[in-house]
């Protein structure tokens, strides 16, 4: 099976309709897969609920979707570094999902792995229980309330890694591993762009952060630009 593709938008012929749920990689501007959501902001489509640890920054990551309000959803953890994103969920233009971290990387985690939900105790008496299933189990701490989390299952996963061979095994770089694991797992086709592709062969099994037989499509996404969230600098002492 052929997975490499010549861009993002043969990679993702064909995956792409309104109304779709995606689950995208990244934490903050660190490991977006950028050609991708790129080449969904070109397609047009529209109505999209994205479960993302966040919406990138404004006209960066999903900020670029907020822009051209192709995003109906978002399952989210942090969102507080996006005007326009604030700015709709204000106004009431964007449904938002809150999600504690743990428990999103969970649900997606659950997703690739089959599991329709699980009970956590993250988030009981909060707001973030509202609506859910609570259940008390014993544990070491004696008898606790749980509530109860849904898997996620994407229609489509995204994910930008660091180098993948031409069958689909892929390593991440550093904290650029963050959400794409899980994200890759949870989706029914996964699209994976990458700085680097290598001959079959040529990774060391022992490193492979994703196995190939979760990746369905391939694109060669470099040369990247190192996006900053915040550029801070020291004043230069005097002389």
């Amino acid at each position: 099976m052929n997975k490499l593709y010549p861009d993002a938008a043969a990679a993702l012929e064909g995956l792409l309709k309104d109304d779709i749920l995606i689950a995208s990689g990244g934490f903050g501007l660190c490991g977006l897969p950028e050609r991708l959501l790129d080449a969904i902001r070109d397609s047009g489509v529209k109505n999209l609920t994205f479960a993302s640890n966040n919406a990138g920054i404004d006209n960066e990551g999903i900020g670029k979707l907020l822009r051209t309000r192709q995003v109906r959803k978002m399952i989210s953890s942090y969102v507080g570094e996006n005007k326009e994103f604030e700015r709709q969920f204000l106004a009431g233009e964007l449904e938002v999902e809150f999600c504690p971290q743990g428990t999103l990387a969970e649900r997606m985690r659950a997703g690739g792995a089959g599991i329709p939900g699980f009970y956590t105790k993250t988030g009981v008496g909060t707001q973030v229980a509202e609506g859910k299933e609570v259940k008390s189990f014993d544990g070491p701490g004696g008898t606790e309330d749980y509530i109860l989390e849904h898997g996620i299952f994407a229609d489509l996963a995204i994910v930008k890694a660091w180098k993948a061979d031409e069958t689909g095994n892929v390593v991440f770089r550093k904290t650029a591993r963050n959400f794409n694991v899980p994200a890759a797992t949870c989706g029914k086709v996964c699209v994976v762009e990458v700085e680097e592709i290598v001959p079959a062969g040529s990774l060391d099994p022992d490193c492979i952060h994703l196995p190939g037989v979760y990746v369905q499509r391939l694109i060669l996404g470099a040369p990247y630009d190192k996006q900053i969230e915040f550029r801070t600098v020291r004043e230069r002492e005097a002389a």
